[in-house]
């Protein structure tokens, strides 16, 4: 692909793996969930029914389970994720990054150390023949200039916040709600087109918001700087403090309210004053 000139440059929806990986290098941590919560307001999609207001007919919720509440409540879970990741980062796992794992495989098969604990499945895959066929080095291609971050892998704190705001989301409107109109970026990303697919009627809030989740945790898999187990355990960490925060709000507030949603893993549950009390009880 001949190199495009500044003053050819235009703007593309994603579309490709390239454009994800260059998207979760320069996202603010919490960017698409806020974005996916201001699209589904404007959408004025329906509420969990166990939203306190939902079947009032004189009051709505705005600093108490309204669309300022919610906008907090995805800042608020992203930034106990990064806390409770990076605690599993530095004080428990310490996982080097693909880049360093690149690294020895390179320094073990150009014979410049011995690092005989590399399994041979990996120094013979056709991963790393490709990558020193086509680059004259072992060494894992990098998506970011700079390489991988300088923290250790696992957990992924991307995939962390992207658990945590997804699961308030997802508590926060109705999980069945099927998206009007789904469109999906044109092969070149230049243009949105009406999506056709044969689930097209069947495109749920719930479901596209784990896809927003995935894609982005996976995002950084894609850029190298990741492995996928960083992903998959690191959503669920952060499902378990969005968890713990919606707990705190149903616990603290002074209407009855309750959240309901489906769990990475597929299973239903309910939050309400009753199982927190029992949560409560059981951790003292």
């Amino acid at each position: 692909v001949p190199p495009i000139k500044r003053n050819q440059r235009q703007r593309r929806f994603l579309h490709n793996a390239r454009g994800l990986a260059n998207y979760v290098h320069f996202d603010a941590l919490y960017e698409a969930y806020l974005n996916a919560a201001l699209i589904l307001l404007d959408l004025n999609a329906p509420l969990d029914q166990g939203n306190p207001y939902v079947h009032s007919r004189n009051q709505e919720g705005f600093g108490t389970y309204g669309g300022p509440h919610l906008l907090t409540l995805v800042t608020e879970v992203a930034t106990r994720a990064l806390k409770a990741v990076w605690f599993q980062k530095w004080f428990v796992h310490r996982r080097l990054r693909p880049e360093a794992f690149g690294g020895r495989i390179h320094v073990h098969l150009t014979g410049q150390r011995d690092y005989d604990m590399i399994d041979s499945e990996v120094l013979e895959s056709r991963a790393v023949k490709a990558t020193q066929e086509r680059f004259g080095t072992f060494l894992l291609p990098q998506a970011f200039p700079e390489g991988s971050p300088l923290h250790p892998a696992y957990g992924a704190g991307h995939a962390t916040v992207a658990g945590a705001c997804v699961t308030v989301l997802k508590a926060w409107f109705d999980e069945s709600f099927v998206i009007p109109d789904p469109v999906v970026a044109s092969t070149d990303g230049t243009e949105l087109v009406p999506y056709t697919g044969a689930d097209a009627d069947r495109l749920t809030l719930g479901g596209e918001l784990d896809k927003v989740a995935a894609n982005i945790a996976i995002g950084r898999n894609l850029a190298g700087v990741h492995w996928r187990t960083d992903y998959s355990a690191s959503v669920r960490l952060g499902e378990s403090v969005a968890i713990g925060v919606l707990r705190d709000q149903v616990r603290v507030g002074h209407e009855a309210a309750t959240f309901g949603l489906t769990k990475f893993d597929g299973t239903r549950m309910t939050i309400d004053r009753k199982s927190t009390r029992l949560n409560s009880s059981h951790e003292r």
